[in-house]
């Protein structure tokens, strides 16, 4: 193996500024550790042109604003960049949690996180890219070239820090104008997303699965009848025979081109899906083919790796070799010969079955092309494993079909992806946080360079109520990417699944985006030919609010402002509007409803709108266009309409017809007027309907002819506001009016004892304990009786003890409502016990018991574990990366004469006192099964026992007047077989 991996340059312990040139373009700079580091570094993977990394440009003479300091130590190369206070992060790719991203830890590795939650570090995609949003608006984007696995660390305020093996370029972009100049800039390096077929950007129905052909032409039949816009049905893998990939099942799916001819004759596309696991079996023609041409991933001892995944034992097709990719594009050639429009790319972390990790061993061997790395462990090539299969998918429709645009969607991908593939953002939870989470999910991955996502509608995993899928399908429906998609042995979640109310809420909502298709083609156009993100953070109105960089609730397409509520209890007519500055017009198509998101056009734009719904195939030119026009404080307006045929690559040879409208307010009369065309088509002989917007979903309409001048006459500006009071006043009624979806969203848990807002009192021996349920489960006091001390005392909202299923200081588990699941109580007083468990998302529980023992009164016992009750099939049977944190936050009698003393496994002893801040111990400096709190003052220790074979880290945190004495498990994902636990107990002893 020495032989096939390349060795980069580390050498002893280095550090100091790192030396810089310019490349690609003004205000693009490339640092490095030194020249050696320079020359040791892989080529570049996410540059669509790899050259341009490796080239400086002598037009740049500039010194870079930012330059990042390095350390080089023990096998990793650490990158610390500082920016100004006030700066806020955005950006990191794929990620859950928070938009604004300072204070969060991410690991660009790529993973299947079935089931994941807002402080998973570790999703399906790599981007490790940060976009810095400067105090004063201006911004500057960092990019972390490499392949490996690689932390991003924005924990500490204004400073990003980047952690991978050495040795890495860092290429920076900026600082520029606004956040659009770094994303265009960044593009020039990364590339644009596909130009996607304008079908694609219709509504996609997809299940796990539709099991049969009849199944499949009734869900279509179904969205006709019902009236429903819908252009895509998708098949999940069991339209195989037996998951294997090229094959169809011939019973269930006896003719897929016949029914794929039907689909089409109802304005249906086809997509299908294709893993990377090739089931390893001689017979099989995609196996034997493989096997001739040697292409697969080898183990370290040279022989093809095998891992079970779908079909059982697979071998995996090595995507770094060119020989690789050209096989897998010819069988993709063919396989679209079937009728298929459109291919699904999914498992391609690649995803494991039963392992632990979840992939495949990290010293498996590719056997690279040079241009990539060459021949290189599997840890390198790890991540963009994903976006060259995606490649290769997108390779092989182009070789069956030049005049048409391949549609692929992909799970795993790294920077660059979006060249090749659409993505969305995976196994996700029907929950109201994976609602919440999807807008700021979907955004992050537009600031990194892929446009073209959004979430499993509705939610993947579990089952949606009527409400949270109306709700979702309200905010889903404006995303860039439309699916709605669900997992086996879930209820049914097609849009007319969940009553009539949440039906017509559906049909709304989707109505809604064929509708506005014409401005997000427009807005796609743009992104493939500028690099402008498709959907954008609030923020991008006014980059120098502060207010608006945590803002979550709402987002934009171009102009366009979305303002949603993703709050179970709170519909949108509830929530208090905040716009940015300016002028924002708010407007509707007779459409509003309280599960709707609200629509606001900026001042001095214009966007194109199409007729009332027509699926995509129905859509010509000579349809009827709309211009919904918003003037600004000047009277002005202005915006763009791009058409052309709607698929093919016509439209880049100049068979397209791009059009600038402006509109200008003088002496009471607008004039709308095209002010330039670009492309060779003529302009099509159609109506024109100007919607001129008044405020408060006012307007005035007037009709003409599309190309020619229009004029509109405004009345007096008392006319106007009686115009305005009336609009707003039929939109009340009708909010007023609307026909609520039932709030059905109260599922009864667990069997046991009911939730109350009083908190439990456990009492037995020396200990008196509080518990509240509905809080995490929290413990808010701990009295011990014989000594009158009350060892940890805290209010209801805050501290106390805590459990937490991550590593994140506030992460999942801190503030779900517990299920009192049993609680026993012995008449004598003499054993008391009490069990909660609370769920924590991905089919997860927090478990705790809470006993005490007759033989023992001096004691309690507390059990704690995370329960894989049910984590999904594509999972392999495991869950996502987790980690069991135990949080009590103990209060201190005396802070200046209380310290925590313990003896290691080593031997060694400690005493930690409040001065020495926080501090981690682990491996040998592990506790041995016991530490302490101790008050001199009282001459008291609070003993805390524990397994030690169950904590792999202790953390002691010194706050003001309390100390955390946390003890953390590993960190793994977990299965049914594999909890994750933690046994302790407590007990206060006097000492001399």
């Amino acid at each position: 193996m020495a032989g096939c991996e390349r060795t980069a340059v580390t050498g002893d312990m280095r550090s100091g500024n790192m030396i810089f040139e310019p490349i690609l373009e003004d205000g693009v700079f490339r640092f490095d550790c030194s020249t050696d580091d320079r020359n040791a570094a892989f080529p570049s993977v996410s540059f669509v042109n790899p050259v341009d990394r490796e080239t400086p440009i002598s037009s740049d003479h500039r010194v870079p604003s930012y330059i990042p300091t390095f350390v080089c130590v023990l096998g990793q190369q650490i990158v610390k960049i500082e920016f100004p206070y006030g700066t806020s992060f955005y950006g990191t790719g794929e990620v859950s949690g928070q938009l604004e991203r300072t204070g969060k830890r991410v690991f660009s590795w790529n993973t299947d996180a079935w089931g994941y939650g807002a402080g998973t570090t570790s999703l399906y995609q790599s981007h490790p890219w940060v976009l810095a949003v400067l105090p004063d608006g201006g911004a500057i984007g960092v990019l972390a070239d490499t392949t490996r696995r690689c932390e991003i660390d924005l924990r500490k305020e204004s400073n990003v820090k980047f952690i991978a093996q050495p040795s890495y370029p860092i290429i920076t972009f900026g600082p520029f104008a606004s956040p659009i100049d770094v994303l265009i800039s960044f593009s020039h390096a990364i590339g644009t997303v596909f130009m996607p077929p304008k079908w694609s950007l219709g509504y996609h129905q997809c299940r796990w699965s539709y099991a049969s052909d009849a199944r499949v032409r009734e869900i279509a039949r179904t969205f006709r009848e019902k009236n429903i816009p819908c252009d895509v049905i998708w098949m999940d893998i069991d339209y195989m025979d037996g998951f294997r990939c090229f094959t169809f099942d011939k019973e269930q799916f006896p003719d897929p081109k016949c029914l794929v001819d039907s689909l089409h004759q109802n304005g249906f596309k086809a997509i299908w899906m294709l893993d990377p696991g090739i089931k390893f079996e001689k017979g099989y023609f995609v196996y034997d083919s493989g096997s001739e041409k040697d292409i697969w991933i080898q183990t370290a001892d040279g022989k093809p790796f095998v891992g079970e995944v779908w079909p059982g034992p697979c071998v995996f097709p090595d995507f770094t070799q060119s020989k690789a990719r050209s096989w897998w594009a010819n069988l993709v050639r063919d396989f679209t010969a079937n009728g298929v429009d459109g291919i699904w790319n999914d498992m391609n972390e690649p995803a494991i079955f039963k392992t632990v990790t979840k992939t495949m061993p990290e010293n498996n061997i590719h056997r690279g092309d040079d241009e990539l790395g060459g021949c290189q462990i599997h840890s390198h090539y790890h991540n963009v494993y994903g976006m060259l299969m995606a490649r290769s998918t997108y390779e092989g429709m182009k070789l069956a079909d030049q005049n048409r645009r391949p549609f692929v969607l992909t799970r795993a991908g790294f920077v660059g992806s979006q060249r090749y593939a659409a993505t969305w953002t995976g196994d996700n939870v029907s929950t109201w946080e994976h609602l919440d989470m999807s807008i700021s999910m979907v955004l992050q991955l537009g600031l990194s360079g892929q446009p073209l996502s959004g979430p499993d509608i509705g939610g993947f995993a579990g089952n949606a109520t009527p409400k949270l899928f109306g709700r979702w399908m309200g905010i889903g429906s404006l995303f860039p990417f439309c699916r709605g998609h669900s997992e086996a042995d879930t209820n049914d979640h097609e849009p007319w699944s969940f009553g009539e109310e949440c039906e017509e809420v559906c049909r709304l909502a989707l109505k809604r985006r064929y509708r506005l298709l014409p401005h997000i083609y427009t807005l796609f156009y743009v992104a493939h030919t500028k690099g402008v993100p498709v959907a954008t953070p609030i923020l991008f109105a006014d980059p120098e609010d502060p207010k608006l960089r945590t803002r979550e609730d709402s987002f934009m397409l171009g102009p366009l402002l979305i303002l949603a509520s993703t709050q179970r209890d709170q519909e949108l007519d509830q929530t208090q509007l905040r716009l940015p500055k300016g002028i924002w017009l708010s407007f509707d198509f007779e459409d509003s409803h309280p599960d709707l998101p609200a629509l606001y056009l900026k001042g001095g734009s214009i966007i194109p709108v199409g007729p009332p719904y027509q699926h995509v195939g129905e859509a010509n030119l000579t349809d009827d266009l709309c211009l919904l026009v918003a003037l600004d404080e000047h009277g002005k307006a202005e915006g763009v309409l791009f058409e052309d045929a709607g698929d093919g690559y016509e439209y880049s040879r100049g068979e397209y017809l791009l059009t600038t409208y402006v509109a200008e307010l003088q002496s009471s009369v607008v004039t709308v007027s095209v002010s330039k065309t670009d492309g060779l088509w003529k302009r099509p002989n159609r109506h024109l309907q100007v919607k001129l917007l008044l405020g408060r979903g006012s307007m005035l309409e007037a009709w003409g002819t599309d190309g020619e001048t229009m004029q509109i006459m405004l009345p007096s500006e008392n006319e106007v506001s009686n115009m305005v009071l009336a609009s707003e006043k039929r939109h009340k009624s009708h909010m007023e009016s609307a026909k609520r979806i039932p709030d059905a969203d109260n599922v009864p848990g667990h069997k046991g004892a009911e939730l109350s807002r009083t908190p439990i009192v456990l009492q037995s021996g020396d200990w008196v304990l509080k518990v509240v349920p509905w809080i995490g489960g929290r413990i808010i006091s701990m009295e011990h009786g014989p000594s009158g001390t009350q060892w940890l005392h805290s209010r209801v909202e805050i501290s106390g003890y805590e459990e937490y299923s991550g590593t994140e200081y506030r992460s999942a588990g801190c503030t779900e409502e517990y299920s009192v699941i049993e609680r026993d109580l012995e008449q004598s007083g003499e054993i008391e016990s009490l069990k909660l468990e609370g769920d924590i998302g991905g089919g997860l529980v927090l478990q705790r018991e809470i006993s005490f023992s007759k033989d023992d009164p001096k004691v309690f016992r507390i059990e704690s574990g995370i329960v894989a009750r049910k984590v999904g099939a594509g999972s392999g049977g495991y869950s996502r990366l987790v980690c069991l944190r135990v949080h009590p936050s103990f209060s201190l009698f005396h802070p200046t004469e209380s310290y925590v003393e313990f003896t290691s496994i080593d031997g060694s002893k400690h005493e930690i006192w409040p001065e020495s801040g926080e501090q981690y111990f682990e491996g040998d400096l592990l506790p041995n099964g016991e530490w302490m709190l101790v008050d001199k003052c009282l001459r008291l220790a609070l003993v805390n026992r524990f397994n030690k074979n169950e904590v792999f880290k202790c953390l002691v945190h010194w706050g003001t007047g309390t100390v955390n004495l946390e003890l953390w498990s590993e960190q793994r994902p977990v299965s049914n077989q594999s909890p994750l636990q933690i046994a302790h107990e407590y007990e206060v002893i006097s000492i001399s």
